[in-house]
């Protein structure tokens, strides 16, 4: 499974897997484990699999990897998973992703808002059409992409233009702060959708 985006905290949960009530045989996660401040990528193995790459000298599965045991790298995931549990971003992930949400629904007041996507904690998107019931796109001479991005530049949101606008505000992000940035995305909509 692969929850190198969806992993820890991101959804709601440490592991999207569990809104599903999944037990994964092997997991791969990566940025989020150091929250992005170091390189790392990991693998996360059942016992009896990961057991089974394990032997003596002779029969161990080696492979080269890229940052293979960096100390730094693993002192950082080790500090940041403390303090995401000391501080209840998992949590606090699972009830502002609830909050964004409802907030982001607002945004259907544009014609050209087609769908929002999100309800799982932190990780959420608006996609942006031509025609909301046929789902038609702009087309490329519209420069959606390049507007959309200005835009987003002048409001103050990083992202990146384009007919779909992902949103992962950090887990620590508050009520207060989910309504400035759904307000500066609606601005951003706003005059997007009046240029074209």
């Amino acid at each position: 499974c692969d929850e190198v985006i969806t992993g820890f905290g991101r959804t709601g949960k440490m592991f999207a897997t569990e809104h599903w009530g999944i037990q994964p045989d092997i997991t791969t996660v990566a940025k989020a484990l150091t929250s992005g401040y170091l390189p790392i990528g990991a693998a996360i193995a059942r016992k009896e699999i990961a057991d089974a790459f394990i032997g003596d000298e002779d029969s161990t599965f080696r492979h080269l990897i890229t940052f293979g045991g960096n100390p730094a790298s693993c002192a950082a995931g080790l500090a940041n998973l403390d303090i995401m549990e000391g501080e209840g971003m998992v949590e606090n992930s699972a009830e502002m992703g609830d909050y964004l949400y409802e907030r982001l629904q607002t945004l259907y007041e544009h014609s050209i808002v087609g769908d929002v996507r999100g309800g799982m904690g932190l990780l959420a998107a608006v996609e942006l059409v031509k025609d909301r019931d046929t789902k038609e796109k702009f087309p490329k001479e519209a420069k959606l992409g390049d507007k959309l991005s200005r835009l987003l530049d002048e409001n103050r949101i990083l992202g990146r233009g384009g007919d779909v606008i992902p949103i992962a505000p950090p887990l620590c992000i508050t009520r207060s702060e989910v309504d400035d940035l759904v307000t500066r995305l609606d601005n951003a909509i706003s005059q997007v959708e009046a240029e074209l």
